[in-house]
Parts: structure tokens; sequence; C-alpha cells
């Protein structure tokens, strides 16, 4: 991809060469596979640069070392996979309730040559009843308004650990309506990290959450009612 590293320095982000060699895999790879699978409406380089790539890796320096990762709803792999190639350290799982993305992801990671990362093909609600409480890090990345999300996100994270939450401008709004699902799951906003892109003229917000306390084994609820009827 071109000027990645030079731009990716910009934002405080410095690449190895196998770490350019990476991502210039990953964006062949996505436009390949898009032109047979719906991935993302996101192809052109210069977007997929800054809107996927740079986009997810913004908060890296939030995530301690050798951190264990789950990031829910991962679609074509963002935040997750950038993650993993600029901080290889990271143990990484991804979920995703669509089997043929788990395949691309499976796919892309072994391409890639990334160790100590598995994606599944599983719904967040299900896959969080036999992990309630192991990861470091949740992340999510354009899956759901927040109420909803942090029912999905908060269980799966050991109580000192953070979720870390990929919003664009109007996560102050969200806040409010999720405020009181956040206290009940156990959660308590730490942080609101705030990034302009300026090549795209883009602000971002990645809202950072500690987990202060043990969730209520009653959250995450099935049958998508975290969806249907999220805590207010």
């Amino acid at each position: 991809m071109k000027n990645i590293e030079e731009i990716f320095s910009k934002y405080g982000i410095a690449l190895s060469e196998q770490q350019v060699v990476q991502f210039d895999k990953y964006f062949n790879h996505l436009v390949e596979t898009n032109k047979v699978m719906n991935l993302t409406a996101i192809t052109e380089e210069k977007e997929v640069l800054f809107k996927h790539f740079l986009d997810s890796v913004l908060p890296c320096e939030v995530l301690k070392q050798n951190t264990s990762m789950i990031d829910v709803g991962s679609g074509a792999g963002f935040p997750a996979i950038p993650l993993k190639i600029v901080r290889p350290d990271l143990k990484v799982t991804m979920i995703d309730s669509l089997n043929k993305r788990v395949n691309f992801l499976n796919e892309t990671t072994k391409l890639l040559g990334q160790k100590n990362v598995i994606a599944q093909h599983e719904r967040a609600e299900d896959f969080a009843r036999k992990n309630r409480e192991k990861f470091d890090v949740a992340t999510a990345r354009a899956v759901a308004e927040l109420n909803t999300l942090v029912e999905y996100l908060i269980p799966f994270v050991k109580v000192g650990g953070i979720c870390v939450i990929y919003k664009s401008s109007k996560l102050e709004e969200e806040l409010k309506n999720a405020q009181k699902a956040i206290k009940i799951l156990g959660g308590s906003v730490e942080e609101i990290k705030k990034y302009y892109i300026e090549e795209i003229d883009a602000e971002r917000n990645v809202l950072i959450i500690k987990k202060i306390s043990k969730t209520p084994l009653e959250y995450p609820r099935d049958k998508n009612r975290p969806r249907l009827k999220p805590i207010k």
C-alpha cells in the first residue's frame, strides 16, 4: 500500500517492513474476496488505508503487553487483524455469526502468518456462556448501538480488564442511553479517546470501559434480546 509506513508514523505508529507486507497482503486478499463475498463497501486503497486499517490501530497503545483480546462481530477483521499486525504480542480471538466471514478471517490470519489468533463461528451471547470473564480486553467496531453492545462485550472481560469500543462522533448521545446498562453489567466509563484523521476529515471516538465488578449471570441475555430490548 502506498505510503502506509509514512502515514502510520504520522499517527505515532511505527511499522516494520514485515508489517508493511502484511497490510499489503491483507488489502489484496480483502479486495479479491470481496468480489465474491460482501465483506465491505470500502475497497478503494486510500479508503481502506484510512477508514479500516489506520482507524483500527489508533488506540493500540491502551492495550497492555501480551493482552488476551476478544473481538466481537469481527466481520472482515476490523479492528482485530490490523491490531494483531501492529501488536503481534496480542492473543486474539475473533467471533462472528456468519461462517463464511469466519472462514475469511482464518484464511487471512494464515496468509499473514499470524500466531495466537483464532476465529470462531458463534453468536456472542452463546460464546460468552463458555468464556465468561476470560479476556483482558473486548473490542467491537460498527456492531450495534452502545446500550446493546455493552451487553455483548462486558461479560467477556475479567474484572480489571477493559472494553475498547470504536464509535463515530455520535458517541456521547449513545453513551447517555447506555449508562444504566454499563453500571448493571459491572462496567465504568474510564475514558473517551478522540482522534482526528486529517486525510479524510473524520473524527473518531474510542470509548474505554473498565470492568469494576462481576457481571450478573443473567447477562448477556439470549434470543437476540440485547438488540430487541436493550437495558434502559
